[in-house]
């Protein structure tokens, strides 16, 4: 019997893992779609909760960076939608006043 190790990028990781801490995606449902050993994701799951840093390198940092920056993109698309609601009524009501 032939039993090789697959090798797993950071960024498969991160992803399988997030997929059940982030996107309520459960363990045995992220591992089917990912064909992986359910023990092989828990592990991962433990080593990203101990040791964010030396289980996936800068990714603690970076979520909340990337956190941060799809809030300041929805506030940014917030305003524009009221800056735009805004224009219109003015062309509205200058129209009006003429």
């Amino acid at each position: 019997m032939d039993i090789t190790r697959r090798k797993f990028s950071r960024e498969f990781r991160i992803e399988a893992v997030k997929l059940v801490t982030e996107r309520g995606v459960t363990v045995a449902q992220a591992c089917r779609d990912r064909e992986l050993a359910e023990s092989v994701l828990r592990r991962w799951m433990r080593e990203a909760a101990e040791a964010p840093a030396s289980a996936f390198p800068g990714n603690g940092q970076q979520c909340a960076e990337l956190a941060e920056i799809a809030s300041l993109k929805k506030e940014v698309a917030k305003l524009k939608a009221e800056r735009d609601i805004l224009k219109k009524a003015a062309v509205f009501f200058a129209r009006e006043a003429t």
